[in-house]
């Protein structure tokens, strides 16, 4: 464990709402930039993140800013899930420091305010699950050497993926028995309930509450024109909730869509359904202006998808990994 030297002066505060937001970007996108992470948030876009609170994740409660001579300089924040794997009640950690203010221990002393709070709000909440602390970290950045300091350990690695261009993409026919159809608005639920069940059979676990779902649709690189999705009757098989961050595309000087979310649920598996998918998305987002796409994954997914996305023409780009330390 660090040995917390905090800087004289520094102090930390709740999250006090939308007068935050502009100084929360700010800092995650100047540790982006420092770390090479082709990442660059929209004040929007962390509204709607911190936004429509849970019993998983309220912002007032959850979100930590530090200040230093009345500047933030670093932003800190948690949740929690009840994991697949393990059985475990998981509080996911993260946070980030103005880059001119590392090496000063603000790291440091937000992780453990960080830890602190996660374990009196797993005390105050009954469950016979142990608990564990977790974090997510970009590979060889200065968050990973901070975490493994502090004992958590790698647990699984996910990678982003690109595919470089949106030249030559392979017809892929959409198998028999299902129909393209957008998704009304009243149907948002459905696909919400849809896509979380996809992923049930996949590593760790996610919140599944109504807020979730509205902090998911509020955010506003959300395009329901870029939506894909497969029904069989009344019912959806599958789809991939594509998306262009506008704002990041304008900083970072790409055209790049997102295939967002892949998911498709296990009675329709082992169909070509997810191919099929992938060839329209990438051809939707090339006409929209796109000359690249991009998607997240799990290197260990279950159904094989590291494979799909390689024969699709992406390849990894950046490796993040999951990492955990016990806490019961």
């Amino acid at each position: 464990m660090d040995v917390i030297t905090a800087p004289a002066g520094l102090v930390l505060r709740a999250f006090r709402g939308d007068e935050d937001l502009n100084e929360i970007v700010r800092v995650l996108n100047a540790e982006s930039e420092a770390d090479a992470i082709v990442e660059h948030e929209s004040v929007d876009a962390v509204r709607a993140w911190l936004s429509s609170p849970s019993e998983q994740f309220d912002a007032a409660r959850d979100v930590v800013l530090a200040e230093l001579d009345g500047r933030v300089v670093g932003v800190a924040g948690q949740d929690w899930v009840d994991t697949r794997d393990g059985q475990l009640r998981e509080f996911r950690l993260w946070g980030a420091v103005d880059p001119p203010y590392r090496r000063r221990g603000i790291g440091s002393t937000l992780l453990a305010d960080n830890e602190h709070r996660a374990l009196g709000s797993a005390a105050a909440r009954s469950s016979a699950r142990p608990v564990s602390l977790g974090a997510w970290s970009a590979v060889g950045r200065p968050g990973a050497r901070l975490l493994e300091r502090n004992g958590y350990e790698v647990v699984r690695w996910f990678f982003d993926m690109v595919r470089p261009n949106l030249e030559d993409i392979v017809d892929v026919p959409l198998p028999s028995g299902f129909e393209l159809r957008p998704v009304e608005p009243e149907q948002y639920a459905q696909l919400w309930r849809a896509n979380r069940e996809a992923f049930r059979d996949h590593w760790g676990g996610s919140d599944e509450s109504e807020a979730a779902m509205h902090r998911f649709f509020d955010d506003p690189s959300n395009d329901p024109a870029l939506w894909v999705i497969a029904w069989d009757g009344d019912e959806i098989a599958g789809g991939i909730i594509n998306s262009i961050h506008a704002e990041e595309n304008e900083a970072l000087g790409l055209q790049r869509g997102w295939l967002s979310s892949v998911f498709t649920r296990r009675p329709w598996r082992r169909r070509g359904l997810a191919r099929a998918l992938i060839a329209r998305s990438l051809v939707l987002l090339r006409d929209r202006g796109m000359t690249s796409a991009a998607l997240g994954v799990d290197a260990d997914n279950p159904s094989g998808a590291l494979g799909l996305y390689e024969a699709a023409g992406f390849a990894v780009e950046e490796r993040f990994t999951a990492m955990r330390k016990r806490a019961s």
